[in-house]
């Protein structure tokens, strides 16, 4: 029986033209569904031979065929599986079937594989159909896009030709090719399959567009910021595709659990035969009874409890822009019982603003700089980091059409700052408290006191040094998000308790922040190590933690969490890359949504778990106290195989995201 979700498909593969539909698999595009129609068409021509009194020899090669096109592929993944000691509960369904066949029970045994093969065929479509919901996604990128000649001009190239750098022109009603930056122009850019917006959202100069995404009324220019393979959409079905493949641990301990259960229920078979016919019973009602028994028992729908449910949730939440890295992962979700928060690009936009330029006054090297040098010197030095901070400065200073100096020896130290070499005079830029030590007193004191006067307002204020000598401070403000309060209450009637706020910011601009949204645990002005210890902490404790971040100094709280979520838009690479899953979507919102999607499968692993268990019981209890036709025997296996796969399947309909999103906003 098919145990994959997703097949594997280069996310950079050929794109299909704009106006695509979704794919969807055709019952028979599926090998499993042609067998299985095979069979049950020759088992149906030779039924009512055999029935009608025609010769054995008008209806015994057709139900022999049914035998084979119904149970050649189970009975060769079987004997594959058998060669590295592997027990296939389908090679047991086959021997079964041809058991029947040898006591004389041919049409008995055709039914038993006519049914098994259209069991298999059912769950591969529904497996089939959930990887359509995911690899869609591709058929949204255009084959070609519009690339700008540096020199003037323009050329249709394919899309996979794209490289890093390059502008491309998106006119009214085109697909964007690529996911960039917008360089010039305004449009309203329909990003629902992305993001799962439902309104198009306004994009002007120095907005993010994604591949696959339908531009609106207006004309945009857009530099290519990411290869065709690395897109959100290639990255979306590498990451399903990839979770597809791994398995939670309940599913471990299923399979761990079934290799014995499954040689113990030969062993019981053979029992179940030998004794009867012992004690005097007929070889042909003993064997029956026997091959019923190894049938109705056979663990088929325990093994298929728990993966549909989880893969299913997985590719629901990937449609909504949230990226589950793993089976694994999704289940740990659910586990969920701690929250710990950043600020910056998490609770906030993470599109901070500069509002404050502040030179420091007095003579001395360096100082008594303009507003306008201070802010181009800042600027140069923080254009080459990605914090959501040193954009703030380098847009302020471009949006006053400052010209900003090449910078030369740029370093980065996450929760600290960074330095850099402007003009050749050494500049950095960071965290007061940690900068000052080294100043003189006169220095200190007017820094500290522009500083407390920016946090009071609540601000962040950035200390700007040159040369050793501190010559100036930026305050900047970042908006609270508008649904952050809500996810914060959210999360506490989830998971019993309010999350914590870890933050490398000032304490009094991290207690401001946290007072609006209701969060009382608040632990400012950490470095990554201290977040870490933070996490660590509350681990010790019992508690199974979610951290919640988008920055470098994220990346190893995210890695040392139960489990890391990372806001995707904004987020750095590598807290993408650690964290164990990643919310595309720019709402915080989604976070205790997917907890509750989390929850919701793993209650359908135990509904499941139950079904299967509650089908094996009834019908191994009828076929040793009392007479269980086989035929019945197979009708009650498999659909109890096929309503445990279905069950978890559910999970996939719109109507279980919209359930997540209402349970995980009470």
């Amino acid at each position: 029986m098919p145990t994959t979700l997703i097949e594997r498909s280069a996310p950079s593969a050929a794109p299909r033209p704009d106006t695509a539909p979704r794919r969807r698999t055709r019952v028979f595009a599926l090998p499993e569904a042609r067998w299985a129609a095979a069979a049950t068409v020759l088992f149906l021509t030779a039924l009512p031979l055999q029935l009608t009194g025609a010769p054995a020899w008008a209806w015994g090669p057709l139900y022999a065929l049914a035998y084979a096109t119904g149970g050649w592929e189970p009975a060769w993944a079987g004997l594959q599986a058998l060669r590295e000691k592997t027990l296939d509960v389908d090679l047991l369904m086959i021997v079964a079937a041809l058991g029947a066949a040898a006591v004389g029970q041919v049409m008995d045994g055709a039914l038993l594989i006519v049914i098994f093969a259209t069991s298999g065929a059912l769950e591969a479509l529904a497996t089939a159909r959930t990887a359509d919901s995911v690899r869609g996604l591709l058929d949204l990128a255009p084959t070609t896009a519009t690339r700008l000649l540096p020199g003037g001009g323009e050329e249709s190239v394919p899309t996979e030709r794209l490289a890093v750098g390059d502008t491309v022109l998106v006119r009214p009603g085109e697909r964007i090719g690529a996911d960039g930056l917008v360089l010039d122009g305004a449009s309203e850019v329909d990003q629902a399959t992305i993001t799962g917006e439902p309104l198009p959202v306004p994009k002007e100069r120095g907005d993010e567009v994604f591949a696959g995404t339908l531009n609106g009324s207006g004309a945009l220019r857009v530099r290519v910021e990411r290869d065709a393979a690395d897109s959100v959409i290639a990255r979306i079905v590498k990451l399903v595709e990839e979770a597809s493949e791994t398995k939670a641990p309940t599913q471990l301990f299923i399979e761990k659990v079934e290799q014995r259960y499954s040689i113990g229920m030969v062993i019981a078979t053979l029992a179940v035969f030998a004794v009867p016919l012992a004690l005097g019973a007929a070889f042909t009602g003993s064997l029956l009874r026997a091959m019923t028994f190894m049938i109705v028992a056979s663990p088929c729908a325990v093994v298929l409890a728990t993966m549909p449910p989880l893969l299913s949730a997985i590719a629901n939440a990937g449609r909504h822009g949230v990226l589950v890295k793993s089976a694994v992962v999704m289940e740990r979700l659910g586990q969920t019982d701690a929250v710990a928060l950043d600020k910056t690009g998490t609770l906030t936009e993470g599109t901070p603003r500069v509002t404050d330029i502040r030179p420091l006054t007095g003579t001395g090297s360096g100082r008594g700089l303009s507003e306008e040098e201070l802010l181009a010197l800042a600027a140069a030095a923080e254009h080459p980091s990605e914090h959501p901070l040193a954009r703030a400065v380098v847009d302020a200073a471009r949006g006053r059409g400052l010209s900003l100096p090449a910078a030369a020896d740029f370093t980065s130290a996450p929760g600290i700052g960074v330095t850099a070499t402007v003009d050749g005079r050494a500049v950095a830029i960071g965290a007061p408290a940690r900068l000052l030590t080294g100043a003189e007193d006169a220095v200190r004191a007017e820094a500290a006191a522009v500083a407390a006067e920016l946090e009071d307002g609540g601000r962040t204020a950035v200390l700007v040094e040159l040369d050793g000598v501190p010559v100036g401070l930026l305050g900047i403000a970042d908006r609270l998000r508008p649904d952050a309060a809500a996810t914060v209450r959210a999360l506490t009637a989830l998971t019993g308790s309010a999350p914590a706020l870890l933050t490398g910011d000032n304490p009094r601009a991290a207690a401001r922040l946290a007072a609006e949204v209701g969060i009382t645990d608040v632990r400012a002005a950490l470095l990554p190590q201290d977040k870490v210890a933070a996490v660590k902490e509350q681990q010790a404790a019992g508690r199974k933690v979610l951290v919640v971040g988008d920055g470098v100094n994220d990346a190893p709280a995210l890695a040392a969490a139960h489990t890391g979520l990372a806001m995707g838009r904004a987020g750095s690479d590598l807290a993408l890359e650690t964290a164990d899953a990643v919310i595309v979507r720019d709402e915080l919102a989604t976070v205790p949504a997917v907890v509750a999607l989390s929850r919701r499968a793993r209650s359908f692993v135990v509904q499941n778990l139950v079904i299967a268990s509650v089908f094996i019981s009834v019908l191994v209890v009828w076929d040793l106290v009392a007479t269980l036709p086989l035929p019945l025997g197979v009708l009650g296996h498999e659909g109890s195989t096929v309503i445990v796969g279905l069950n978890g399947l559910r999970l996939l309909r719109e109507a279980a995201w919209t359930r997540a999103r209402t349970e995980g906003g009470r």
